[in-house]
């Protein structure tokens, strides 16, 4: 493909990828569909997501700063989706994994998870406390979205104990019984939660229950990065990418690491691996890197150095832009102008591609499209990071969890 100058690139992927959620929502809610295409005993039409749908928010704010879209179009979109929310079936407040686009019914995201999902619930909040931040004139839609956002009952979700639990169904109760511990992408679920003016946590589970887990702490030293958090080798890229699409990293800490510190050397940890390439792979390198969870030539997967299959996807490297915005650029320019004719679509990159198995998906994921609109603008202005941090909620929440900021010039 003609080589365009950084800029130009940059608002060609955003434009791109916006179409994803602007032109492929869901007619009757507006809300990001899970994914773009057909797979065994999923209607993939009907079915949307409510974590995709938060970033999609995000995605389309970006869009409307940027001129991409029409401020007044977004404003109204996202009317349309917190109106189909309103009506939509919750759970203590809390909304399904997935939902009917159409009825706002929860769709099973398996046989017992059919009732709240607390952690998609929170990528859901995060971007509309961002599109409440950015349309606050409008008292109509601010009212609806504080409406949602303080039915959310996260204290439900402790079952009474020092940890908060990922899912409940009012068939299947606890069954699900996941705790959610980290290092891992949770980390917004207790910001949200400690930050609630209606249904706050305690400090003491995020402190009791979040930490307390044998992959929360690391420390180690992989390639010369000492790694603060998280499994070996980081894990996938999404840990660096779905808490912090509005929380802001930069300059902010706790008892426990420095969140932009962490999220660099898990960037530069999965980019090494690449490099390295120790399993041989078609088509790694400095250029072409990133391991995250998305579709493979196998099934949806979540890729990193320790379950490293070959596949790459293009969110890795592009939504890591704020982290390592050269390198970034580098993946950009290679996915785009070396691998655009097979990789570059209508609706943005494809997810991912597997050079050895000479294969690319024919799928488009929200969860992963998201990131990519996001991320970047983070990295061009900080748009999304300013919204979600100017809330006063989340301001009282991490200072009750024991968070600092430093001051960013």
């Amino acid at each position: 493909m003609t080589s365009l100058s950084d800029d130009a690139l940059l608002d060609r992927v955003q434009r791109h990828t916006l179409r994803y959620f602007w032109d492929f929502a869901h007619p009757v809610s507006g809300m990001a569909r899970e994914r773009s295409n057909a797979v065994p005993g999923y209607d993939y039409r009907e079915t949307v997501t409510t974590g995709g749908t938060g970033f999609g928010v995000m995605a389309m704010i970006a869009g409307a700063e940027r001129g991409f879209l029409s401020r007044t179009d977004v404003r109204a979109r996202i009317a349309q989706i917190v109106d189909h929310l309103e009506s939509a079936e919750r759970f203590h407040g809390v909304f399904p994994h997935f939902l009917h686009g159409g009825s706002g019914k929860a769709i099973p995201f398996s046989p017992k998870d059919d009732g709240g999902d607390l952690v998609e619930t929170a990528f859901l909040i995060a971007g509309l406390l961002c599109a409440r931040q950015y349309f606050a004139g409008d008292s109509k839609l601010c009212a609806a979205i504080d409406g949602i956002w303080h039915a959310v009952e996260w204290h439900w979700h402790t079952r009474g104990e020092d940890v908060l639990y990922w899912h409940w169904s009012p068939r299947h109760a606890w069954a699900m019984n996941h705790a959610i511990r980290g290092w891992n992408e949770c980390l917004i679920a207790y910001v949200l939660a400690a930050s609630s003016p209606t249904h706050a946590i305690d400090p003491r589970v995020y402190h009791r229950g979040w930490t307390d887990s044998p992959v929360f702490r690391n420390g180690r030293d992989y390639d010369g990065v000492t790694l603060p958090l998280g499994p070996d080798r980081g894990g996938p890229l999404f840990f660096a990418h779905y808490s912090f699409l509005g929380l802001d990293p930069r300059g902010l800490s706790d008892a426990y690491a420095d969140y932009w510190a962490q999220n660099c050397a898990h960037v530069r940890i999965n980019r090494t691996h690449c490099i390295t390439n120790p399993h041989g792979f078609a088509g790694y390198g400095a250029n072409c890197w990133g391991l995250t969870a998305c579709d493979g030539d196998d099934g949806y997967n979540a890729f990193a150095p320790d379950n490293d299959c070959g596949v790459i996807a293009p969110t890795a490297a592009l939504a890591s832009m704020p982290y390592a915005p050269q390198e970034a650029m580098a993946a950009l320019r290679h996915f785009h102008d070396d691998m655009g004719d097979r990789l570059f679509r209508e609706l943005g990159f494809a997810d991912s591609f597997n050079t050895s198995a000479n294969w690319v998906a024919d799928s488009h994921l929200a969860i992963d499209q998201g990131p990519i609109v996001v991320m970047i603008e983070n990295c061009r202005s900080a748009l999304l990071w300013r919204l979600f941090m100017s809330c006063p909620e989340v301001a009282a929440g991490l200072q009750r969890l024991g968070f600092t900021r430093r001051t960013i010039a």
